[in-house]
């Protein structure tokens, strides 16, 4: 019988270097493989796959239309210990934490070509 593992989004950039950088020393992740225009990045369970690409036609950043949502618990912990390395960021670029009418509490981060990274956790009451 067949089982799904797991979901790796491929985040599209315009140089694989300064993603791999970004998503690294900003994020927390780890580099597990990288080959000319592809790279491979883990933290804990979750992973994306970076895949350089030449610029949009229409002049947007490539991942100006693309987002992901990371689930985790602790999501204030998680933002206090990113938050060095977010602090330097561009304006407008981290949200950080607060609740969701959907009872989510998260915070967002836009990496170097404009795709936004949703944290989340559940803060439904629990009983």
């Amino acid at each position: 019988m067949a089982s799904i593992l797991q979901l790796t989004p491929f985040v599209l950039c315009s140089s694989l270097q300064n993603q791999i950088d970004f998503y690294c020393d900003r994020l927390g992740f780890s580099c597990g493989f990288q080959q000319d225009n592809y790279a491979f990045l883990s933290r804990g369970p979750v992973a994306i796959r970076l895949l350089e690409c030449p610029p949009r036609d229409d002049g947007k950043l490539l991942g100006e239309e693309q987002s992901f949502y990371i689930d985790v618990e602790g999501v204030d912990a998680l933002y206090d210990s990113l938050k060095p390395g977010l602090e330097d960021l561009p304006d407008g670029r981290v949200r950080p934490p607060f609740d969701q009418p959907y009872q989510q509490r998260e915070f967002h981060v836009i990496d170097e070509d404009g795709t936004l990274i949703f944290f989340g956790e559940d803060i439904r009451p629990r009983g």
